[in-house]
């Protein structure tokens, strides 16, 4: 049986020397937001790092490292790409100032105690079904991890069209235009929904085994981050300042589950 607090602390300390390695690239940069982007490729090294160190179910574990793939090559070129169309991203940049304003902080304090060493345990946290999930032979796949890879994938999907929604609406809408069309009719984060959805799912696909069960608090963490942390908030408090018909469109839509739009 694997040593699971051994296969975690590893996992661990590996994911923060990859951060420390991107927090030197940062410094040369002089921009953390590539970040967002490179964190769920991070998850993805966690995946395969735990593979050969366990003696898992082989089809649960090609289904976990598997989607888990599929999530976070699509995500991860996603973010990637919308960072070098834009740019520093302004949640990054005011975090810095702020530090350096308040506190006096350097650029690479506060990048790394901010920044990068933080994502390291966050995604090692989010990532606990996908390490987990791969510890124990016994049982076989079940009906409930079959119903959990449905999941997972349904949430990719809605969040890969959702994103592909957005990024279409954006070429041709007038500067403050609100996107109301297509998914984002029924909730204003289909993305944040579909990477919820997605989690889950692994969870489930996990939670078939007794280590892979301890591991919700990866889907818990993340559904608090997403809806109550720094998902939801920040991203619709820039939207509110810069895009007027924005507030009439929180009170139609749904915020995370979708659901029919309220009528005026």
């Amino acid at each position: 049986m694997t040593d699971i607090a051994l296969l975690l602390t590893a996992n661990l300390a590996f994911l923060v020397a990859v951060m420390l390695a991107l927090w030197l690239l940062a410094l040369r940069l002089k921009d953390v937001s590539f970040i967002d982007g490179v964190w769920p490729l991070g998850m993805l090294l966690l995946a395969v790092a735990t593979w050969p160190r366990t003696e898992g179910d082989p089809l649960r574990k090609g289904l976990l490292v598997g989607l888990c793939a599929l999530w976070a090559v699509r995500l991860g070129w996603h973010l990637l790409k919308r960072w070098r169309g834009h740019g520093a991203d302004g949640r990054y940049v005011e975090i810095v100032e702020t530090q350096e304003r308040e506190k006096g902080w350097s650029f690479g304090k506060t990048a790394l105690l901010f920044v990068f060493l933080p994502q390291a345990f966050l995604g090692w946290l989010t990532c606990l079904p996908v390490q987990l999930g791969q510890v124990a032979a016994q049982p076989a796949v079940g009906v409930m991890g079959w119903v959990g890879a449905g999941l997972a994938l349904f949430g990719l999907i809605f969040e890969a069209v959702g994103d592909a929604q957005l990024a279409a609406f954006k070429k041709t809408a007038a500067k403050g235009a609100v996107m109301d069309q297509g998914l984002w009719r029924y909730t204003r984060h289909p993305n944040y929904f579909g990477d919820a959805c997605v989690w889950w799912g692994l969870w489930l696909i996990a939670a078939e085994t007794t280590p892979g069960l301890f591991a919700v608090v990866g889907p818990l963490f993340l559904t608090f981050t997403l809806t109550r942390w720094s998902g939801i908030g920040l991203s619709e408090k820039a939207s509110k300042k810069s895009r007027p018909g924005y507030e009439a469109y929180v009170k139609r839509t749904s915020a995370f589950v979708p659901w029919p739009p309220k009528k005026a």
